[in-house]
């Protein structure tokens, strides 16, 4: 599932930004419909712009409350009546998405059949990167399951970092279990969710481990038009 909204602090009418010549949720949407793992993609959107470009490229689209806080919100609401045991999650300012990202998460979720929720991450090396707000950070256990997310630079490192690896960016797709994905929309948003603007926090502060993947494959998420630039860049070669 792709949650898409037209307005957008940062971006307002990101998923209808042009990218060669598509609209953004548009190459979102056929990056995620070739994965071999995925049965079926839908986009969950509350707005008719989105939904009739959705439906003009040939798309699945399902109308949604206006009211949602959140992307997970807004797909829970879509997952309702679907018939499934994994949704997955991707966030639709993802127009680089490689189909290692979508297999290494849903790769968790079937090694691991009590695994609630999974996500991925790929490494920093960019001291810019690391201190950007809009780059989201996580840090795992041992096991691999998250400790943390934040905008913030994390780890701090009192000293250099000796492998040139500053930390991990967290990207934006998850897999849930249908069933938790329906309990998780209920549960109260929570401090540091509200805090960090972090919807996976919520799933943390309510004691849910988050088992997180490791990708090479960062690509671009779109946030800012500075970030649209370089995805208009990087798609004209």
């Amino acid at each position: 599932m792709i949650p898409a909204r037209y307005e957008s602090t940062r971006l307002p009418g990101k998923p209808l930004a042009l990218i060669q010549g598509k609209p953004m949720i548009q190459h979102v949407y056929e990056r995620t419909r070739a994965v071999d793992q995925v049965d079926g993609v839908l986009v969950a959107t509350d707005d008719a712009r989105i939904a009739a470009a959705v439906r003009h490229f040939g798309g699945d689209v399902v109308m949604t409350s206006p009211e949602h806080q959140s992307g997970t919100d807004r797909i829970a609401e879509a997952a309702r009546d679907l018939d499934a045991d994994v949704v997955v999650n991707v966030q639709g300012d993802l127009p680089f998405l490689e189909s290692e990202m979508v297999r290494a998460t849903v790769a968790l979720m079937r090694r691991d059949p009590a695994l609630s929720m999974a996500t991925v991450k790929a490494p920093i090396r960019d001291a810019q990167e690391m201190g950007n707000p809009n780059v989201v950070k996580v840090v795992t256990d041992r096991e691999g399951y998250a400790l943390y997310f934040s905008r913030s630079p994390l780890p701090y490192w009192r000293d250099v970092a000796n492998d040139g690896v500053l930390g991990y960016k967290h990207i934006g797709l998850y897999a849930y279990r249908r069933d938790f994905l329906l309990r998780f929309a209920r549960l109260a948003p929570t401090p540091l969710e509200r805090a960090e603007k972090l919807e996976q926090l919520r799933a943390l502060e309510w004691g849910v481990r988050i088992k997180v993947a490791e990708t090479a494959c960062a690509g671009i998420e779109v946030d800012t038009p500075q970030d649209l630039e370089r995805a208009r860049a990087l798609a004209a070669g």
